[in-house]
């Protein structure tokens, strides 16, 4: 049990836990006699040997949350980019690469399936970084370019954007097809041997 007070935090510490028992072994002796006149450097000579060999204190481990925790908090936020999303007008193009994209994201958030540290990390910069920015960017820049014609469409960027977004995504969904499809056949040999044996 961990304290902020100083006092308890070293009654409670493994240096004077060990060290009181090596100093009540110190007293077991004084009472056979066996320390003689010398019991009170006895006692706490062992006191201090077992303060000395006790193994120093560790501060806990940092409790990160587990997979199903960064799940449940990259779902709100993937809720939260839907509804930014339909405030957007976006060209018909870049709106079904999204409306793909956006497809392809809520398959992979569901229960069960994402739980590689790698692949949370993906989504997670997806929902939360790249696909906002590239939505705010071409807002932005189309604005731009409605009063300076002349350069490259901003749609033709956002495309591009979301196909290697979508293309990312599509990386997921295959390792986790390919490992699906592993575990059937495995599945599928143990039980054809266990019907052999």
């Amino acid at each position: 049990m961990a304290t902020s007070n100083p006092v308890l935090r070293f009654l409670e510490s493994r240096k004077n836990l060990t060290g009181s028992a090596c100093g009540i072994v110190g007293l077991a002796l004084s009472l056979t006699g066996a320390a003689g006149s010398l019991w009170p450097l006895v006692v706490v000579g062992l006191y201090a040997a077992g303060a000395l060999i006790a193994p120093p204190e560790r501060p806990p481990a940092p409790a990160f949350p587990d997979a199903a925790e960064q799940l449940d908090a990259l779902r709100t936020d993937f809720a939260t980019l839907r509804e930014y999303l339909t405030e957007v007008e976006l060209p018909p193009a870049a709106a079904d690469r999204l409306a793909g994209l956006d497809e392809l994201v809520e398959a992979l958030l569901a229960p069960g399936w994402v739980s590689d540290p790698e692949h949370l990390h993906v989504l997670a910069r997806a929902v939360r970084q790249d696909i906002p920015e590239a939505v705010d960017t071409f807002v932005r820049t189309r604005w731009w370019h409605r009063v300076t014609p002349g350069s490259e469409a901003p749609e033709t960027h956002l495309e591009r954007q979301l196909a290697a977004l979508h293309e990312e995504a599509s990386v997921i969904a295959a390792a986790l097809q390919d490992a699906e499809a592993i575990r059937q056949q495995t599945h599928t040999r143990y039980l054809e041997e266990r019907g052999k044996s």
